[in-house]
């Protein structure tokens, strides 16, 4: 059984920073793709960025140059760093996991950017 859990949400104003970190219950180093996906309300859930095993990133164009993703294997930890927030980023931010053939997910951390 997989179990990610997300943590470090928050509110946070525009211009503002904001860092999310996802735990996974097993060792990471075998997963091959990690990632964050976020959902803003009415919308479908979209991704933000991924990043492999050999640390290759891949970020949706909306947040390139302003968020970061890493992984530590050692402690089985994905973040995303965030920085130069906007209300657009509004959404519940949600961990991802792809081990072959399916996809796990954490439940989700609330990120409001808002004055």
């Amino acid at each position: 059984q997989v179990r990610l859990v997300e943590s470090g949400g928050g509110l946070v104003q525009p211009g503002g920073s904001l860092s999310v970190s996802c735990a996974a219950s097993i060792s990471i180093s075998g997963v091959g793709v990690m990632g964050w996906y976020r959902q803003a309300p009415g919308k479908e859930r979209e991704l933000v960025a991924t990043i492999n095993s050999d640390r290759s990133r891949n970020y949706a164009d909306s947040v390139k140059g302003r968020f970061t993703i890493s992984r530590d294997n050692a402690k089985n930890t994905v973040n995303l760093q965030m920085n130069s927030l906007k209300p657009e980023d509004t959404a519940v931010y949600y961990c991802n996991a792809y081990l072959w053939p399916r996809h796990y997910w954490g439940q989700g951390t609330q990120v409001t950017v808002s004055l």
